[in-house]
């Protein structure tokens, strides 16, 4: 195989590891109560950071760049919002509506040379216009499809792990009661798709400190030149930005309850599995980009999980149900593969 031939083989494999990874690492959460998710949060990013290490190592410590790290910290701002996003919308429909809008932006910012990066060229431009615009069209189907999500119950296997004992108090009847509850059916959508529609954006922004690195460091006057052109060694200081941001936010949160934070010691097993499913993706999202560049692969990356998150919504789940319903996703689907196979073919 010619050296393109190769990138390509080992860009598209690496996209489909991560699609198939990214729709499937928060259904270890599904069945596990997780508060408001900054204890999860946390969580979740040392996971991360573990996984990044590893990585670091085996490569031998490439040079870290600490404005890598600026990208970390994006995600973990968007990340935050994942706990509501699901128990407002659901997994299927939350990941759907924040992987368009990541499509578009990190697309948008990679074909036209946002935020300084250079522009990206490819071979057939027209159909990696389409590619971008049937994934934004097929965020607007979703916003009509209807999930169902279970109401929160009061359960004496969600026990915080930490708790405050208070002479002749009255004990709490709903300790784990999240604000999200407090909200009615339409002021869940409302807040779910909002939500997911900010945390896309953030998601689609968090690798542009990484190709702004890599561009600048063919000129000599820059601070940059000489940094290494392959994505895969900025993992360890991207994922560090992760952990970093989350552990403040957490710190934070703490502070904020007044030392007094909700832990939920069973979440823990299961959030570090999902932290380990989603770095292992990330890396495999960083080779594809090398392999492939950003304009291809966000695109691909960014629409394919939500198929793989949608059928975890349907058949397991069961929170995309109604003839409606169906027949919403199934066009929906439609419109991302046509999109996928756009985005591939302006490579090719």
């Amino acid at each position: 195989m010619s050296s393109n031939e190769m990138d390509l083989t080992i860009g598209f494999i690496s996209s489909s590891i991560a699609i198939i990874l990214f729709g499937s690492n928060f259904v270890p959460l599904k069945k596990y109560d997780t508060g408001d998710g900054m204890f999860l949060q946390w969580v979740l990013c040392a996971a991360i950071w573990l996984v990044s290490l590893v990585v670091n190592i085996i490569l031998h410590c490439p040079k870290f760049w600490p404005f890598a790290m600026v990208g970390g910290c994006i995600w973990a701002t968007g990340n935050i919002a994942v706990v509501p996003i699901i128990k407002t919308i659901g997994l299927g429909l939350g990941i759907l509506i924040w992987g368009s809008f990541n499509t578009l932006t990190g697309w948008a910012s990679s074909r036209f040379g946002w935020f300084g990066m250079d522009a990206e060229e490819v071979p057939k431009p027209l159909l990696n216009y389409i590619g971008a615009a049937l994934s934004v069209i097929s965020a607007f189907v979703f916003l009509f499809i209807r999930s169902e999500t279970p109401n929160s119950t009061c359960s004496t296997d969600t026990t915080p792990l930490i708790t405050e004992r208070v002479v002749n108090s009255t004990p709490d009847p709903c300790p784990d009661y999240s604000w999200v509850n407090k909200l009615s059916t339409v002021q869940h959508r409302i807040v779910g798709c909002s939500l997911a529609v900010i945390s896309g954006i953030l998601y689609g922004c968090t690798f542009v400190p990484v190709i702004y690195i890599k561009d600048h460091s063919k000129q000599n006057d820059s601070i940059y030149a000489g940094s290494s052109q392959y994505d895969i060694d900025y993992v360890f200081a991207h994922f560090s930005g992760i952990f970093l941001t989350s552990t403040v936010y957490f710190l934070a949160y703490c502070v904020v309850m007044k030392n007094n934070p909700k832990l939920y010691p069973e979440a823990v097993l299961p959030g570090f599995l999902s932290g380990v499913l989603w770095a292992i993706a990330t890396c495999c999202c960083f080779i594809a980009n090398q392999s492939l560049s950003a304009v291809v692969s966000f695109p691909i990356i960014t629409a394919g999980p939500g198929l793989v998150a949608a059928l975890w919504g349907v058949f397991i789940f069961k929170e995309i149900q109604g003839l409606q319903n169906y027949l919403l996703m199934i066009f929906a689907f439609l419109i991302i593969l046509a999109g996928i196979l756009c985005t591939v073919f302006s490579k090719l």
